[in-house]
């Protein structure tokens, strides 16, 4: 039996049986990880108030050898989400922001890069940042540190600097024009490539003090949706709720 007592921001919480709850919680030592937190649907349980998903923890859990659930024992609050989950738009992107670490994050493996991420894009959040630009930034930066969209600056067949790019069908990454050869696929534009560019040199407080025109920020969306689907087989589910949402409006 082990215990541990990491800095952690809560990914997801759903209910199990009657009383209990399974929390999965991304650290920065262990990456991510999952356990029950016991009696956290009482109404005087321990964990009252503290199990928001998204929100910044200070956790303790244990793990016997063996186990797929740990067990959580405490839960102090360091800092809450609940502002960006006052409305609809809200809670639709804090789910997007968890399901990618849900997917991309590894159990038992540190995940320092992807923790600070996640932490400072719901610093910014929380601050008033653009959701469009903070979404758009992470996406990108989530693809990038799973080691399959670069920074686009060189075709990576010929070398040769991008000024327009192609997303081959299927692809996870960029070419240029010439290397294509006329295959079928997405045409990415200069400001697309830009904002690529500045997101792998400038933080989002950065960003936002010159943001891209909402054109670019839709064309970066497809893009990085492309290359998550190529990478994943398949689409997140809180993606596909989000443009159905849209749909409807």
């Amino acid at each position: 039996m082990r215990f541990h007592t990491a800095e952690a921001i809560l990914l997801d919480v759903v209910d199990l049986h009657d009383r209990d709850r399974i929390v999965t919680f991304l650290t920065r030592e262990q990456g991510k990880k999952k356990g029950v937190a016991r009696g956290a649907r009482r109404k005087y349980s321990r964990f009252a108030g503290q199990l928001q998903p998204l929100a910044k923890v200070q956790i303790t859990w244990f793990e016997k050898e063996g186990r797929e659930l740990g067990r959580v024992t405490a839960v102090e609050l360091l800092r809450p989400a609940h502002r960006l989950q006052a409305d609809l738009e809200g809670i639709l992107l804090g789910a997007y922001l968890a399901d990618h670490l849900l997917e991309f994050a590894q159990e038992d493996e540190a995940s320092e890069h992807l923790y600070r991420l996640l932490d400072t894009t719901l610093e910014a959040l929380l601050a008033g940042a653009d959701r469009d630009l903070a979404a758009r930034y992470y996406e990108a930066w989530v693809l990038r540190l799973a080691g399959i969209f670069p920074p686009p600056r060189e075709c990576p067949l010929c070398g040769r600097p991008l000024r327009t790019a192609v997303l081959p069908v299927a692809g996870e990454g960029l070419v240029c024009a010439d290397c294509a050869g006329g295959e079928r696929g997405v045409p990415v534009g200069e400001g697309a490539l830009e904002f690529l560019r500045r997101t792998a040199r400038e933080d989002l407080p950065t960003l936002q003090r010159r943001p891209p025109a909402a054109a670019v920020l839709r064309e970066v969306e497809e893009l990085t949706a492309r290359v998550r689907r190529a990478f994943l087989h398949r689409e997140l589910r809180s993606y596909d709720v989000i443009r159905q949402m849209r749909e409807v409006r």
